[in-house]
């Protein structure tokens, strides 16, 4: 017999023996009134989720008196409706009915508008009220629940109710954590299309030829890897694709999947998912020096097509894996990527739980398509986790500890710039040392003549004299510790007892005995979400519906000084668990198609969408673990589909729109604008200026003035202002290396929709709201590439006409048309008309700056001057004065390619 044999057997013989415990128990009869049966079913459970929190959640604070626990209390009526709260026989007066349904004007219940009744279910109070208002016993409500409630229940870890635990599920809702269903598809179909084109057919819905070449490998080289094609990958691809396109499509899917580019691609789409940031966030936004490492790591991850099943390990319990192996350790920064950390001004232990909560939602959003937060204080109101199994997931994390560990640079990791880096944040240091100096010495003088023998009124310190300093001392403190950022160090975890820490902004040391000081923590359910409130205790563990629906074999987790994490990690990562391989591979498909299967990637619960192609999702997701967990094969398979190749023009939209109103047949390909980072990077890819290189430090891209010099308050101090990088090599990087400070969004990326970092990005919006036209057409940012793509096709010393073929052939990926051809030769000589007789000086960057802040202490305003070291040498990209006339029209036909839809979007 197989493991599952047995499982299956076993949870038979579970059934059997509870249902004969349920038939045997006590009742008042075999013949259920419908009174009952609509009491029993549905204004029970209706009054327990609507009711009771005010009206008998609280036996000592009953709000107006009015007892909803028994008919005997409910029939008593409250401090307003004495006995006319409930009249049997008769919904319409009574005032239960009257109050929910809102006919009662002043007394509305539930108060919230949000939470107020469906008609349908105040229509179940006066049913039940007309049918003599019966109130079973418990014993009773049990049994009409098993002969007759509807749904599916589910065996879980003990709820924290009776009720929830006894709970029914509509089964259709269940479906994420059923086993994978497997579908025979008949040899010699392609997978994808055999099940899409099923529907289509089903639905007398034709779909839409293929696209056309160009489109097709503007839409792949996207798609893989984020940046445009080149014009000669065009021209090779389109002859290719006119003699066999199952073929051209195959090879140009494993050359882009070959590049570099790729995993820096799907990296920026992991990224999203964990909140990846280079700082902690809120009022702590501190430097994470060190955080760059695991940014890489999730890059190298993907090109190298790294097995996912091993992915999930490394970044859940890489330490515990292999505590010598430098990618393990640099893995286990996911566990860290949230915004809590501990800081100098906040409660260590309510911190820690904070960290915890978070922690234990990410893991259930990132891997099984589960947000948990919900079942924090109070078991799940949709889904079948109870509370009981939250603390026992968060169980897990409560041995994981911070620490910056010395993890040596790989081989494959890129170290350049290091010293750049190091010496502007010794400049930075040296700037604010000598300010403090200089300043203390004025403070110590002040201080010296007010307890002289002769006082003075004016000591001759300014009213932010003494607040400089400690503004001083906080930057310099937080700088140095940015020298971390080239240093072989590891933002990762360890496995141990919790030590109390309020040191802020500088390393955690690794402690030389993990479990000699410090607190072994408690696992207890916390009452109301509560830290100071634990209950009872738990042991470290699964979603137990998963176990029990997915029909798993029921995993053995370490309490103690045991490898928590790494158990976590391999029940998450096992091929029978019936979330992971769905979640990946919806994940997967959602990057390719602007939307997932299931609807909602983090949410496989039952308020998620449910799956328009369930048989398909089952069938990538066996066919996804079968292929060793490989993304890189499962992209090929999806983008080799005629259903990812396909227009996004259908040839009967009327008909379309009829059968499919909300696209999700697949009949064609949908339309999608590129990403703030995909704008960003394509236009340095046609002005030729951006830096290919993968990896390394992050880099300081120019960002508007106003937003880089705004105050901004870390721990109640000034932090200094955003300085760029000096030289353009290291500006013009790729947008997934720019640092990403959670304090301060670059405005451009944040315009086209760039996820903020705090929470998880299951799927990037889409917004077209004015700024975003604005940001295009009046930019500095966009302005500058124009002008450095218009450089770069003058320097290429071809007639006028072959300057706008190149340019289109650059940004587009086509040659224009005569009259597009027509109108930008004459856009170009207006507009060097105009620039040949407007003046352009030469830009000054100042390298200090006046700023004006409030105290910290005091609330007043006051002004200072900032050293910015990185504009001392600082390197600017191209500017108008530095070019002819001629550069400069050309400068404004570009920008008017930028601006075209065609740019920003993807056919």
């Amino acid at each position: 017999m197989t493991k599952r044999e047995k499982n299956t057997l076993l949870t038979v013989v579970a059934v059997v023996l509870i249902h004969a415990c349920i038939i045997s128990s006590p009742a008042s009869g075999d013949e259920v009134t419908e009174g009952e049966k609509l009491f029993a079913l549905k204004v029970k459970p209706l009054i327990a989720e609507k009711c009771l929190a005010c009206h008998g959640g609280e036996p000592d604070d009953i709000q107006g008196g009015l007892d909803l626990r028994t008919r005997e209390t409910l029939s008593a009526g409250g401090d307003w409706f004495e006995d006319e709260v409930l009249v049997p026989g008769n919904g319409e007066q009574s005032y239960l009915y009257r109050t929910a349904s809102r006919s009662e004007e002043g007394y509305e219940m539930p108060p919230k508008e949000a939470d107020k009744l469906t008609e349908t279910q105040t229509w179940w109070i006066r049913d039940w009220i007309d049918a003599g208002a019966p109130w079973p016993d418990e014993d009773r409500i049990a049994w009409i629940q098993e002969r007759h409630a509807e749904g599916e229940q589910v065996a879980t870890s003990k709820a924290l109710s009776d009720d929830w635990q006894n709970r029914r599920y509509e089964p259709e809702k269940l479906w994420a954590y059923r086993p994978l269903k497997q579908t025979e598809v008949p040899d010699g179909s392609h997978p994808v299309d055999w099940f899409i084109d099923r529907q289509l057919a089903a639905t007398d819905l034709p779909p839409a030829p293929p696209a056309e070449a160009g489109e097709l490998i503007r839409r792949m080289s996207f798609g893989l890897t984020g940046l445009p094609p080149e014009p000669q990958d065009v021209r090779r691809f389109k002859t290719a694709y006119a003699k066999h396109r199952d073929t051209a499509v195959r090879e140009l899917a494993m050359e882009l999947m070959a590049s570099p580019h790729y995993g820096e691609h799907f990296g920026l789409r992991w990224l999203d998912v964990v909140r990846y940031a280079d700082t902690a966030g809120f009022a702590n936004d501190y430097s994470r020096p060190n955080a760059w490492r695991y940014r890489d790591y999730v890059v190298r991850a993907f090109n190298d097509d790294k097995p996912y099943d091993i992915f999930i390990k490394q970044q859940i319990a890489g330490d515990e894996i292999d505590a010598d192996d430098p990618e393990h350790l640099i893995a286990t920064g996911f566990l860290r990527m949230g915004p809590w950390e501990q800081t100098g001004m906040s409660v260590f232990k309510e911190t820690r739980q904070q960290w915890l909560d978070d922690i234990t939602d990410s893991v259930g959003q990132t891997f099984l398509g589960h947000a948990l937060q919900c079942a924090k204080c109070h078991d799940h109101k949709f889904d079948p986790v109870p509370t009981r199994d939250y603390y026992s997931m968060m169980a897990v994390f409560s041995t994981t500890q911070f620490a910056e560990r010395d993890v040596p640079f790989l081989d494959t990791e890129n170290t350049n710039g290091f010293e750049a880096s190091d010496a502007w944040v010794h400049a930075k240091v040296a700037a604010y040392q000598d300010q403090r100096k200089e300043l203390s010495q004025k403070v110590a003088k002040a201080r010296k003549q007010e307890t002289g023998d002769a006082k003075v009124g004016d000591n001759g310190l300014d009213p932010g004299d003494e607040a400089s300093l400690a503004r001083m001392s906080k930057n310099i403190a937080r700088h140095t510790w940015e020298l971390d950022r080239t240093r072989p160090i590891g933002f990762s975890v360890y496995t141990g007892k919790t030590i109390q820490r309020n040191n802020v902004g500088n390393r955690i040391n690794l402690p030389a005995n993990p479990w000699g000081k410090g607190q072994m923590e408690s696992d207890t359910i916390l009452a109301g979400g509560n830290v100071y409130s634990p209950t009872d205790p738990v042991q470290p563990g699964p979603l137990s519906a998963a176990v029990s629906l997915g029909q798993m074999q029921t995993p053995s987790f370490p309490a103690g000084k045991g490898k928590r994490r790494l158990a976590l990690a391999d029940w998450i990562a096992d091929a029978d668990n019936p979330l992971t391989a769905r979640v990946m591979v919806n994940r997967v498909w959602s990057w390719h198609f602007g939307k997932g299967l299931a609807g909602n990637p983090n949410n496989f619960g039952g308020t998620g969408a449910l799956p328009t192609h369930p048989e398909l999702l089952d069938f990538l997701a066996r066919w996804f673990v079968d292929h060793r967990w490989s993304i890189k094969e499962l992209n090929r398979l999806i983008v080799t589909s005629q259903a990812y190749r396909r227009s996004t023009r259908h040839p009967q939209p009327e008909r379309q729109a009829a059968a499919d109103p909300k696209r999700e047949l697949y009949a064609t390909f949908l339309p999608r604008r590129l990403t703030a980072e995909e704008i960003r990077d394509a236009m340095l890819a046609a002005s030729g200026e951006l830096n290919r290189s993968v990896g390394g430090i992050p880099a300081r891209p120019d960002i508007n003035l106003e937003v880089a010099f705004q105050p901004r308050q870390i721990m109640g101090g000034t932090a200094s202002v955003y300085e760029p990088d000096p030289t353009p090599e290291q500006r013009n990087r790729r947008s997934l290396y720019a640092e990403k400070i959670r304090g301060l969004r670059d405005p451009f990326l944040e315009t086209f929709n760039q996820p903020g970092p705090d929470k998880s990005c299951e799927l990037r919006e889409t917004s077209t709201v004015a700024p975003q036209a604005l940001t295009l057409l009046n930019s500095e940012e966009v302005f500058d590439r124009s002008l450095g793509f218009a450089k770069r096709l003058v320097d290429e010393n071809v007639n006028d006409g072959a300057t706008i073929d190149r340019a289109f052939q650059l940004a587009l990926g086509r040659l224009p048309t005569a009259d597009e051809r027509s109108l930008c030769l004459e856009q170009w000589n207006d507009a060097t008309a105009d620039e040949a007789a407007r003046p352009h000086p030469a830009k000054v960057w100042p390298d200090q700056i006046e700023r004006t802040v409030m105290a910290e202490k005091t609330g007043q305003p006051y002004d200072f001057i900032e050293s910015m070291p990185a504009y001392t040498h600082y390197q600017s990209d191209l500017q108008p004065a530095d070019v002819d006339a001629k550069t400069r029209g050309l400068a404004h036909v570009c920008l008017v390619i930028f601006n075209l839809n065609e740019f920003a979007y993807l056919d």
